[in-house]
């Protein structure tokens, strides 16, 4: 029970806070790109079978790769990118917290 609850926990809570303590005036905004770097599940679509609840992601699907990982890091430089590069991050930290709870 306390995997899936820190797993959602990271996705959903962690961009809040991320987006409150970082970006005040704009919260609800920036929180809202953060969420959407859970789109980058849609590489579980390319997998067989699609869910495996013993399967890490990390390094498995081609948007969790490691080179991947790379880009999202980079992301968090230019302003301009920083929200997208925090929301895939931290989809990675959930990700990656999950495979060490395995």
């Amino acid at each position: 029970m306390l995997q899936p609850t820190l797993h959602y926990g990271i996705h959903f809570i962690l961009p809040l806070v991320v987006a409150f303590v970082f970006f005040k005036k704009r919260w609800l905004k920036a929180y809202f790109i953060m969420v959407l770097g859970m789109l980058i599940d849609l590489d579980h679509l390319l997998a067989n079978p699609i869910f495996d609840s013993n399967r890490c992601s990390i390094n498995f699907h081609p948007l969790h790769s490691y080179y991947a990982i790379a880009i999202y890091i980079v992301l968090l430089f230019p302003k301009q990118t920083r929200l997208i590069g925090f929301g895939l991050t931290i989809h990675i930290l959930a990700d990656t917290v999950d495979c060490a709870l395995m």
